[in-house]
């Protein structure tokens, strides 16, 4: 029996500087600070009559009934997160892309579809204090909020064949606040480098190469011998100033990120951050072959 579609808008909100805030303040303040952050978003999604889906380390991703709705929430979790306090020396900031459109829904309560993988996409294009949303979906907006966006570049995205339009949603009122959305851009992205290490050979993703794939396939860049890895298990690519790990496999990607609990990708993608390692179809504590990976 087919799965029901709908249409939807879909939300991703990540907290930003979380790698510096563990670096800095360590472990327990860290997490006990970014648990808030994740509390404030589900607080916001829930008083926009949104649904959580999941959350995935620092990131929530939600649904709402219109891109009204999405917007209302994105400002208001920008807006109480501004508001805490620094932890140590680190302001804590999150990124937020949004999109509205058909979307399947799980008997689990998971979704997928066409504005899962469109505001996936562009919660990775945002920095921190950003909300971002695509032409389609401002264009559903209320007159209000639609005179709140500005046009900020296009990008494209894989399996569509137009490029996105992508626009910012302008949520900060004050003359200083405007002047600094302004000045971030997304057109320049900072040089970063993602350092793999794979059976005791490093790899390395840069501006000249900005992608790998993995899998047991013998034509894949990181040819994986877990057992329980899958022929096309998954690829890493760079995406402006992030490395953005998508998983494509049978059985799960596992990641875990240093001073965090091990998560698993089922068809899903995650932002790499500061060091960890990546296991194929099964547990770190169990796998076979381990990817070490840092982000500098």
């Amino acid at each position: 029996m087919a799965e029901p579609q709908v249409e939807a808008a879909v939300l991703f909100a990540d907290v930003s500087g979380s790698t510096k805030l563990y670096e800095t303040a360590g472990d327990q303040v860290a997490k006990a600070a970014i648990d808030q952050c994740i509390r404030i978003m589900r607080d916001c999604t829930d008083a926009a009559k949104g649904r959580v889906i999941k959350t995935i380390g620092d990131e929530v991703m939600s649904t709402f009934p219109s891109a009204d709705a999405a917007a209302d929430a994105a400002i208001e979790m920008q807006s109480a997160i501004t508001e805490l306090k620094p932890v140590g020396n680190t302001k804590i900031g999150i990124r937020i892309g949004f999109n509205y459109g058909p979307i399947v829904e799980q008997e689990d309560g998971d979704i997928f579809g066409d504005a899962v993988n469109v505001a996936s996409r562009l919660s990775h294009v945002a920095v921190k204090g950003q909300i971002i949303t695509a032409r389609d979906t401002v264009m559903l907006m209320s007159p209000m909020l639609k005179s709140a966006t500005r046009k900020i570049t296009v990008i494209q995205i894989k399996g569509k064949a137009a490029e996105v339009e992508v626009y910012e949603l302008m949520w900060q009122q004050s003359e200083d606040a405007t002047t600094m959305a302004a000045s971030r851009s997304v057109y320049r992205p900072k040089k970063t480098i993602l350092r793999l290490v794979l059976q005791g050979q490093e790899h390395l993703l840069t501006d000249e190469r900005t992608a790998v794939s993995m899998g047991r396939d013998v034509t894949a860049d990181l040819v994986i011998t877990d057992r329980m890895a899958s022929r096309s298990h998954g690829k890493i690519e760079r995406r402006l100033d992030k490395f953005v790990l998508a998983d494509h496999s049978a059985n799960g990607t596992f990641v875990t990120v240093e001073g965090d609990q091990e998560v698993v990708l089922r068809r899903e993608e995650l932002t790499l951050r500061g060091r960890g390692w990546i296991t194929f179809g099964q547990s770190k504590a169990t796998a076979t072959d381990i990817l070490e990976y840092h982000c500098e």
